[in-house]
């Protein structure tokens, strides 16, 4: 097996480095002190094994394990004993490890890693790319319909009753709620990043702290909608 340590303390991650040194079927290929490089090398690498820890500044575990659309095998690794319900909400994480961590509560993680290899399920993906799906879409301004390409739309925005659809050219302001127009528009292009946002995700120009910019318009992203947007991009 082959498996990475994400932590932002140096010192942490050299004990689990050694730990895993002690394992004869184990070998680690790379550590990261935070979870933003680790998910760059993931775009281009395949693990077994993530040791993780929860606490680190900007981007914490959790949000990290939510980026991973098929994620290899999970142990957190904290001083914070507060989360051990929260971690096993997710199918990947196999384990919680407390710090300080001895040698023999990690030899036990490292059987339950094993043992949940190789009991590990078939994952059915959904290939967005290949379903039949129409390069435009309808919408009704003053019983009138207008054809707009999906391409054009660059985001769209709840604005109580309305939501405000911004292309190009123009901004249409529809009755209408965005969860229903959501419904209508193809995954592989849009991707809801806050409560009230929708965004073209071919439309992005940059990416700063909690927004992005869609040509001149900057777009929130809520903490919870964080995890999608970072898993769909492409890190270099």
């Amino acid at each position: 097996m082959n498996c990475i340590i994400i932590d932002d303390e140096e010192a942490a991650r050299l004990i689990v480095s050694q730990l895993c040194s002690k394992v004869n079927d184990l070998d680690v290929i790379q550590d990261f002190g935070n979870a933003i490089d680790a998910i760059k090398f993931l775009n281009q690498n395949t693990v077994d094994v993530i040791f993780l820890d929860i606490h680190m500044p900007n981007f914490n575990g959790f949000d990290f394990v939510q980026t991973l659309k098929n994620s290899p095998k999970i142990v957190l690794t904290t001083s914070d004993t507060n989360f051990a319900i929260e971690a096993y909400e997710y199918e990947s994480i196999v384990d919680y490890l407390v710090k300080p961590i001895t040698k023999e509560r990690f030899e036990k993680s490292i059987q339950k890693v094993k043992n949940s290899i190789t009991q590990q399920p078939k994952i059915l993906t959904q290939d967005y790319d290949n379903q039949n799906i129409g390069e435009d879409l309808y919408i009704n301004i003053d019983r009138r319909l207008i054809k707009l390409k999906f391409n054009d739309i660059q985001l769209i925005e709840a604005k109580g009753d309305y939501i405000e659809v911004k292309t190009v050219k123009e901004t249409y302001r529809v009755h209408n709620t965005l969860k229903k127009i959501k419904e209508k528009l193809p995954e592989k292009l849009f991707l809801q990043i806050h409560r009230s946002y929708i965004i073209n995700f071919t439309k992005i120009i940059d990416i700063e702290d909690n927004s992005v910019l869609i040509e001149r318009n900057v777009v929130p992203i809520s903490r919870s909608n964080r995890p999608e947007l970072m898993r769909r991009l492409n890190l270099l």
